[in-house]
Parts: structure tokens; sequence; C-alpha cells
């Protein structure tokens, strides 16, 4: 259960905090005193205007392409031959033709097709239509907002299928699948139990109920079901942008990268915030890590085990053996400020002052998604206490005439608020965002398994003695293919409109395609950023492992143990040995004064707690379990205290 306990709706402070909080944790809501009374302001209104006999939209009209259709004072059908023989039934209930209108609207909409959405999701949009309505310019009577509060408290969720909304006009028929419970039909789950919708409400104590003017159209008029997903998925994007910088710490802790492209000297000349706050981000995570900048000489190559390796007890149970080799004087020419600096040996490093792409760039690349996300945020945050349904009322007289002076056009206004393209080009926004942090994902994950680009870390992070082993190469086989499928579900639905309604409502926003999309494809991009920290502490491991192995060798062997390691050392009757002999003594006196090597203290702690579940792989064993857990642990947030 949240920390935020019931929550308070009045029209004008819901937060995406709070919406999650109701969504995913169960918190209660409760319905501000004032906003009922502006609720109740509205519905007064609305019920004098019709007693008035004033033509409104979707009260004494058609709706859509119908609206041209006037509702007469008796029903004609009644006059039709055979009308005797059509009884009154549950789905063609006694009341007025003003009442008829918005139960018919309802159970006529409720059409969305596939499997349902999760219960999160419905939750939301429960929450995100209580909470407009209680703005009051939707007409709706008390009595009903509380019935809906009263389904979301009890735990009613009803089944709405993920697929059929346009995303104008609002998410009409998700949002009837929502109503219809109300009224005693459609399904619902209870307590995980699909029900048809009377009985979940009466295993809950509730009744269904009638509607009355536009009550029908306040239900499903509005933005609930894209705004709904729309939320949820930010709220997950949030953690993965978190998980991506913590992955990719890990992976530059694993290659003993460099730090430059990190300094907030060189993003203020650039400073586009998401990627001043990566980079910011990135320093903090790798603090304590003394593998970054290390210099090149001091970090061995992975070299396949042998029998005579090692021969300390305590280090014969390496599986792996490490090397360098010696630049000779003689190849020095035209290097030789950068061999005043760094002693002349060769091992994982290469000898270059900048990082490939995927790492010197993360900045740029996780902070460009970052600026996605809060582009979106902004625009959902205005649409969280929006009155998105239509028409709009307007019962106050802000210039003091009385109410009966004023044309029924400007107090009952039909607008498009209900259009979801502002939230729509949002999501657009962020679903071409998501592929791109996928993608340098696992093309960190991929120079991590390549020997020719990992930096001296073994092939595919196995030692692989007998050419039996594969190590982790097909996992960035599954990395790639997930950035793949992310990469074609990445056109934007809002760019292609197909009119509806008989051309009345012709331009549309396919708004709740572009936020079903996001949602889907923050699992995809969890489960990439998921083989990555999977593959990084595999590295880390090695890169750590072998690291402090040398130190351990310089310690306790001298030069000439190290000297051993050395594939192209001199013997003692050729040329350049002595000056040989002295460096690889500077070699080694440096590597015993290094001390123990490790990475970021935030990257230690994710290690951890991966480790906690998963351990290093020696040699080829079953790695689906492997997979299935780290998946899980990040979709559970286990990383969130380390990132």
């Amino acid at each position: 259960m949240s920390k935020l306990g019931t929550i308070v709706l009045d029209g004008n402070s819901l937060t995406r905090a709070q919406l999650v909080a109701v969504a995913r944790n169960g918190n209660k809501v409760s319905l501000d005193p004032a906003g009922l009374k502006r609720v109740q302001r509205a519905a007064d209104f609305l019920a004098e205007k019709v007693s008035c006999g004033e033509p409104i939209y979707g009260v004494t009209t058609g709706f859509g392409s119908n609206a041209d259709k006037l509702l007469g004072a008796h029903r004609l059908r009644d006059e039709l031959p055979g009308a005797a023989l059509i009884k009154d039934g549950p789905h063609n209930p006694e009341g007025t033709l003003l009442e008829e209108l918005q139960h018919n609207l309802i159970i006529t909409h409720a059409v969305c097709v596939g499997k349902p959405f999760g219960e999160d999701v419905v939750r939301a949009m429960l929450l995100i239509r209580i909470n407009t309505l209680m703005r009051g310019h939707s007409g709706i009577r008390v009595s009903t907002l509380e019935a809906l509060t009263a389904m979301l408290n009890a735990g009613v969720v009803p089944v709405v299928p993920e697929k059929g909304s346009v995303g104008a006009s609002g998410d009409l028929a998700p949002l009837s699948h929502l109503a219809i419970v109300l009224l005693g039909g459609g399904e619902a789950f209870y307590h995980g139990e699909r029900l048809p919708g009377a009985r979940a409400l009466e295993r809950a104590g509730l009744t269904p109920i009638r509607l009355s003017f536009k009550e029908g159209l306040a239900l499903n008029n509005g933005t609930a079901q894209m705004l709904a997903t729309g939320v949820l998925a930010l709220d997950t994007l949030e953690q993965l942008l978190d998980t991506a910088d913590l992955a990719a710490s890990m992976t530059l802790d694993a290659f003993a990268g460099r730090s430059g492209a990190l300094r907030p000297e060189v993003h203020a000349l650039r400073p586009h915030p998401g990627q001043v706050e990566t980079a910011a981000h990135v320093r903090e995570l790798l603090a304590e890590s003394n593998l970054i900048d290390i210099p090149y000489h001091l970090v061995p190559r992975f070299k396949s085990w042998s029998a005579e390796a090692w021969s300390e007890p305590d280090d014969q149970a390496l599986s792996f053996d490490i090397g360098w080799d010696w630049v000779p004087a003689n190849q020095r020419h035209g290097r030789e400020a950068f061999y005043s600096r760094f002693l002349p040996f060769k091992g994982g490093k290469k000898h270059q002052p900048q990082d490939a792409y995927s790492l010197r760039c993360m900045p740029q690349v996780h902070g460009a998604v970052r600026d996605a996300w809060a582009q979106a945020c902004r625009v959902f945050d205005i649409e969280l206490n929006s009155v998105t349904d239509n028409p709009l009322i307007f019962p106050d007289n802000d210039d003091a005439q009385s109410i009966e002076n004023v044309p029924i056009e400007e107090r009952v206004i039909s607008a498009g608020h209900f259009h979801g393209m502002p939230l729509a080009l949002a999501m657009s926004y962020v679903k071409a965002a998501i592929p791109v942090l996928a993608s340098i994902s696992e093309r960190r994950l991929a120079k991590l398994v390549d020997p020719a680009t990992n930096d001296g870390l073994p092939a595919f992070l196995t030692g692989n003695e007998d050419g039996t082993d594969s190590g982790f190469m097909i996992v960035q086989y599954t990395a790639a293919a997930l950035v793949n499928d992310l990469a074609t579900r990445a056109h934007p639905a809002s760019v292609y409109s197909v009119p509806t309604s008989a051309n009345a409502e012709d331009h549309v926003s396919m708004g709740a395609n572009e936020a079903r999309h996001v949602l889907e494809m923050t699992e995809d991009l969890s489960h990439v950023l998921a083989l990555e920290l999977y593959t990084a502490a595999q590295a880390l491991d090695y890169r750590q492992t072998m690291l402090n192995a040398a130190c351990r060798l310089a310690s306790r062997g001298g030069w000439q143990a190290l000297a051993a390691k050395i594939s192209n050392a001199p013997r003692e009757d050729q040329p350049h040995y002595a000056q040989f002999v002295a460096e690889v003594q500077q070699l080694c006196a440096a590597l015993a004064g290094a001390g123990d090597f490790h990475a970021g203290a935030s990257v230690r702690d994710a290690h951890a707690i991966l480790r906690q579940h998963i351990a290093f792989m020696h040699r080829d064993r079953p790695m689906d379990g492997d997979v299935r857990t780290v998946c899980a642990l990040v979709q559970q947030g286990a990383f969130r205290s380390a990132a």
C-alpha cells in the first residue's frame, strides 16, 4: 500500500504519482466536498435547461452523425407494426427517451476486442474519469459519480479489451466498457475472478444505476484510456531510464573506460537538460570506482587457462591466464609523449583516449530519451486535470446576467477537448525514443562479448579452453531481436487518421493505440536492459578478477613472475633486455601498490543484488533461468536502490 493513503480528488490536483498509487498499489479515493458542489451545480443547470426544452447535443439530440436528430416526446417506434411484441428488458429499460439515449450510448459503444487491459490500466482509467468529472463541467449527478467511485474503491475492475479506440470523440469504446458495468452489464474482475458485471457489483455490495441527462456521454467521452496507459508507461519508463544509466555504468566499469565525456564542464557547453542530468547521474553511479581512467599499462588481457598459468595455491583456482605485450624502444618513435606517461606494455586496453560511441555518447543518447520522457510528462500532467468530454457545461454566469437571458450555446458549448492529439504526439516522441535506448544498450552488450572490441576480456565472456563453450554469445542475439522488434513498432500511429461516424468525425488521433504501444514497448526495453546488466556483471567479474590477480602476482612473485606473463619478453642475451627489466619492475611496483580494484559504489551495489540471484558463469550452463530472473529483477525494480 502506498504511503500516500486515501487520495482526495478535486479535479484540479491529481498527480502521476497518485495515479500510480491507485492503479498499482490499490490506494482508495475520496471526493472533495467543494468539488461535489460544482458537480451538483452543473447537473441542476442541465436539468433546468432540459425542462425548458432547449436543444442540447447528446442530451436532446443524437450523437455524432445523428446530431441533427432531435428527440421527441414519445417513442415513434411504439407505433410500428409488431411493436407490442417487443418487451422491455435489461438492455431496453423503461424510462424516458433522454434516459434511453444515454443507456444505449453505453451498451452500443462497448465493442472493443482483444485481450483485457491489466487491472492497473483499468483502475487508472476509472480514477481519471472520476477526477475530470469532479471539475463540474460535464453534467453528471453526484450520485452517479459516487457510484463510480464506490466501484473503484470496492475493487470492481471492468473488463476492457485493449483495442477499439481511435482517440478522438474520446476513448468511446473502452470507456463504455467501464460504464456498462455500472449499469449491471458487461464483465468485471472482482478479487481476480472474471464475472458478469451485475454479479461483480452484487459481490461488492453495490447496485446498478440508471443514467440521466448526458451521463452516458460524460462517462465515455474523454481521453482516459490513452491517458491512463500513457501515465503508467511513463512511470515504468522513468525507472528504466535510471536502470539504463546503471547498466551503462556497469558496462563502463567493466570496460575500465574513460570519464572525460561525463565531465560537467563538457556538458555545460551543450546543456540539454536530459544530457546534463544523465552525465551527472552516471558520474554519481561511478563514484569511488578505480577502474575508470585506469592507466592503460595496468590492464592485462585475457589468455586461456593452462596448467602452468599459476603457481600460488590461491591463484590455481583461477580459470584464466593473463598477459601483456612489451613495446620495444624501436617501436615507440613518434609516441614518446605517450610513453612518458604510460609504461610500454599493451594488455587489454587499447591505447586510445576515447571510448566507442555507445559509451562516450551515453549522456547525449540517454539524455535525449530523458527529454522525450520529460516532454510527455509535461503534456500528461496537464491532461490529468483537464475536462475532456463534450459538450462542456458552464453553469455560472460570469457577466451577472440572469441565466434565462444567456443563450444556451454560451452555456453548453460543443468543443474538441476529447481529441487526443496532444497525448498522441507526445507518445509518438516517446515511442521513437524507446528503440534508441534499447539499441545503444544492445551495442554496449555486443562490445562486451566481442573479443575485437571488449578490451582484453574473453570472447563471449567465457574461458572456453576446450572449444565447447558459447558463453554469452546468444544473449546478444536475443537483445538484437528485441531491438529490431521495438524498431519495427516505432512507427507513429498518430500520423494515420481513419475517419469515423459517417465522416462526422473526420480526423482522429489514434492516441489510444500510441499509448498502448508505448506501454507494451517498455516491457521489451526492460528485457534489453536486463540482458545488458546480466552480461556486464559477468564482464565486470572478469575485469576485476584479472586485475586483482595481476596485483597479487606482482606483490608475491616479484618482477620475474610478472615478466613470465609478457608474451614477447626479450631473453637475457638480447638487446634491450636491461631496459625491459627496468620497465617490468616499474609495472610490478605499480600493480603491487594499486590495492584492490573495484567498480563504483552504486555499480557494486547493483552487482551484489544480481549476484544474490545469479552466480558467475565459469562454464556453460542452462541460461534460461538466469535470463528469466534478471528480467524479473528489472521489472520488479530490484535495482532501484542502486540506480
